[in-house]
């Protein structure tokens, strides 16, 4: 014959099996799956934005995106770097992009200054401008920015 005891230590096993399923699933649900650090700049490919913005709901103008071979703003895109200087984590680069975030745009060319802290944070320097970019896993972004890395 079960006790009130046994009932009760069932119970807290029980309880603390769905802590544990509801902890790992959370934690599978919020893994980065995305590509390894790689590319010109040794960053993680994908999206970042402006130090102070929010992943969540990042403004146009704070929104960058780097695919191994450029980085390139909301309104451009096909960005490729040609490498002028590079001494430790500083580079000095001609990045050229199409100036469309879709469809035609004519292809421009700047000179930017791109100092990667780690994997994940830049700073990009261009006509004298600074701003300091951090990257955003894809489950935190808004959903039409998540279908734009498909």
């Amino acid at each position: 014959m079960k006790t009130s005891k046994d009932t009760g230590r069932a119970l807290a096993h029980a309880a603390l099996l769905m802590v544990a399923l509801c902890s790992s699933a959370a934690a599978l649900a919020s893994v980065d799956t995305s590509a390894q650090p790689g590319g010109v700049y040794k960053l993680k490919p994908g999206v970042y934005v402006a130090r102070q913005s929010r992943c969540e709901d990042p403004a146009n103008a704070a929104i960058r995106q780097y695919d191994g071979r450029g980085i390139a703003s909301a309104h451009s895109r096909a960005c490729t770097v040609r490498v002028r200087k590079h001494v430790g984590q500083r580079y000095t680069v001609e990045q050229s992009c199409l100036d469309a975030g879709a469809g035609h745009g004519r292809r421009y060319v700047e000179r930017q200054q791109i100092i990667v802290r780690d994997a994940l944070n830049f700073s990009q320097t261009i006509a004298g401008e600074t701003s300091n970019y951090r990257y955003c896993p894809a489950y935190q972004l808004p959903k039409d920015l998540q279908k734009s890395l498909r």
